[in-house]
């Protein structure tokens, strides 16, 4: 992780299909792209490597998320359930359709903790999204009883977990609704580019028309689309499209090399007595795009984290103190700062943030560690970053 580590002449050839052919939109000028239409190449490819009916491409994975719940019929005044620790695009994406985000906290495995959404659910719920931060899953089978006892909408952001799977499905294909991105630092990249994945047929309807302002994409001709219902644009482009579709190809193979470096430095690092791993419920198999271990407290997570910045082992990350994936920082959604009003119903919605703790959680965050797994790693060097991680870490505890 990511793609972009890799670019190769497969990409090269997609794209100057496009430029090629000057269609860069992905709708209509059927007679001037020459038979290629790389965003459904894409999504046909898609469904076959999510083992799922229906992929919707969208222009990002924070558009994904929005037209995931609109599709599920989430809107004004619902309450969503969401984790804590998560990129802040899931708020955002739960705001901009005037739902209200419940924020819970996680669990060992760093996703919702199960009787954190049971306790949270309130005649106002309207769904349940799981986001399989850094690779890795929470508990599906609980977090599905929960939405089935309530009636609710299992949502599942998978933006980071592609290629992971729980009881031999890949994720994003397992709960009602599934979202991915394929932004520059995705394990496949499109530049930017995300996709609404479900076996529901109305979802996957509503998903289509509402990404391309409300068109039906009836026939062959655009002008003549009707608008059964309102819409926005969230639509992908052809040169995304066709980066994302030479990417799809070789998934297997970046997986296998993220599986490859990962063991590497696992290995080593379980050898150290202070080391424990993030749970991986049983059944679940990560993506491999990030390593995730805890140290035994937040003042030797801090040691560890700068000692690694101080000797040169990069993109390594202590979310306790970032301010882009961990409720902590989020200053701007706990004091609503906002360019545009925001509306009486969701601004009370959130007065919980104001004196809210996750105790939880921060025993959690404060003591994990989270290293991205890169593509271009030659073994050698993966070796003698593992062995380099073991030694910064024992000289912290010597």
């Amino acid at each position: 992780m990511p793609g972009f580590e890799l670019f190769s002449d497969l990409e090269r050839k997609e794209v100057s299909d496009v430029l090629d052919n000057g269609v860069l939109m992905r709708y209509g000028f059927d007679g001037m792209r020459k038979g290629h239409w790389k965003a459904k190449e894409l999504e046909a490819e898609l469904t076959k490597a999510f083992q799922i009916k229906h992929v919707q491409l969208v222009s990002s994975g924070t558009a994904a998320v929005s037209v995931a719940l609109a599709s599920a019929g989430v809107g004004a005044g619902d309450e969503v359930i969401m984790p804590t620790f998560t990129f802040v695009a899931s708020f955002e994406a739960i705001m901009m359709l005037g739902a209200i985000p419940v924020l819970v906290d996680i669990d060992d495995t760093l996703t919702l903790d199960p009787q954190a959404v049971e306790n949270a659910i309130t005649s106002k719920t309207k769904a349940v999204m799981v986001v399989q931060m850094c690779g890795s899953m929470g508990d599906m089978d609980s977090l599905k009883a929960i939405c089935d006892k309530h009636d609710l909408i299992f949502v599942e952001d998978a933006c980071q977990a592609i290629g992971g799977k729980y009881k031999g499905k890949p994720l994003g294909s397992i709960a009602d609704v599934g979202c991915f991105s394929f932004d520059f630092v995705k394990t496949i990249t499109c530049g930017e580019g995300g996709a609404v994945v479900t076996n529901n047929s109305e979802y996957y309807k509503h998903a289509d028309h509402y990404s391309d302002h409300g068109h039906d994409h009836s026939g062959n001709d655009r002008g003549a689309e009707t608008h059964p219902f309102l819409g926005y644009n969230f639509r992908i482009s052809e040169l995304n499209a066709a980066v994302g579709l030479a990417q799809v190809r070789r998934l297997q193979e970046f997986i296998a090399i993220q599986k490859k470096n990962y063991t590497i430095i696992r290995n080593e690092l379980a050898k150290l007595p202070n080391i424990t791993f993030r749970r991986v419920p049983e059944g679940g198999e990560e993506s491999y795009a990030f390593l995730n271990f805890y140290l035994p407290n937040l003042e030797d997570a801090r040691k560890v984290s700068e000692a690694f910045k101080q000797n040169g082992i990069d993109a390594c990350f202590h979310y306790f103190d970032n301010n882009w994936h961990y409720i902590r920082k989020w200053d701007h959604l706990k004091e609503l700062k906002s360019l545009f009003p925001i509306s009486k119903e969701v601004r009370e919605g959130l007065k919980y943030l104001e004196s809210k703790v996750f105790e939880q959680s921060d025993a959690y965050i404060a003591r994990n560690i989270s290293c991205l797994i890169k593509l271009s790693w030659s073994e050698k060097e993966v070796i003698e970053r593992a062995n380099k991680m073991g030694a910064i870490i024992k000289s912290v505890f010597a």
